[in-house]
């Protein structure tokens, strides 16, 4: 089960999220559906369209069951089964 203490090492497409800090400015508040993954970017369902989005650029905003987790993206600028510790 994916929790607040264990999202880095979990898969994040379907997650909803949205930047609270970011070397770019225009971009904080950002919110949407994570779509797709790469090591360094995640493709984002926004409201104004598909955004793709540099991970280690930004600070990013997860809900998980009522519990906010704020997850630098230096943390998680690995693909996704690098992060769960899995042999591709």
């Amino acid at each position: 089960m994916i929790t607040a203490e264990n999202i880095t090492r979990h898969e994040l497409i379907g997650l909803e999220t949205s930047i609270v800090e970011s070397s770019n400015s225009q971009v904080i508040g950002l919110h949407g559906k994570i779509l797709d993954e790469t090591k360094s970017m995640f493709t984002l369902e926004t409201s104004t369209g598909i955004k793709h989005m540099s991970k280690v650029d930004s600070m990013w905003k997860f809900n998980l069951n009522g519990v906010t987790s704020i997850v630098d993206g230096k943390s998680i600028a690995k693909r996704s089964f690098e992060r769960m510790g899995v042999k591709a």
